[in-house]
Formats: structure tokens, C-alpha cells, sequence
């Protein structure tokens, strides 16, 4: 066995899997902080909000076009 792209491997998971979490956590922080009626936020904010989520959305995306040997090939 190779040891060393099984690491790869991992370590390339556990990359895309925080940078999904991260992303998406950080959409619905940014969205609660949009909506909250008592603090006057930026319009910018929602803005970003939803950056995040279409970004988490694409690596979701990339993900599947990665793992589904139809689309990759």
C-alpha cells in the first residue's frame, strides 16, 4: 500500500470537509447577523452571506463532479 496518497487523500478530505463546514457556518452567521433587527448591519453582510453559500455550494458540486466517474470521465 502507499501510504503516502492515502495521507494525501486524507488530508485533502479533511481540507474539503472544513473548508464546507466553515463556509456554510460562516453563511448562516453572517445571514443571523443580516436579519437581527436590533443591531444596524451593513448591506454588504447579506451579500457575503450568500457568497459563502454559493461557494460551499461549488465545492459540494466539485465534490460530486470529482467522486461520480460519469461527469469526470
Amino acid at each position: 500500500m502507499k501510504w503516502l496518497e492515502l495521507l494525501t487523500v486524507a488530508g485533502a478530505t479533511l481540507i474539503a470537509a472544513v473548508t464546507v463546514v466553515v463556509l456554510y457556518s460562516l453563511g448562516v452567521r453572517l445571514t443571523a447577523i443580516a436579519g437581527d433587527r436590533q443591531v444596524l448591519a451593513p448591506a454588504w453582510v447579506r451579500y457575503l452571506s450568500y457568497a459563502c453559500f454559493g461557494l460551499c455550494g461549488a465545492a459540494v458540486l466539485f465534490g460530486l463532479y470529482l467522486i461520480i466517474p460519469y461527469f469526470s470521465g
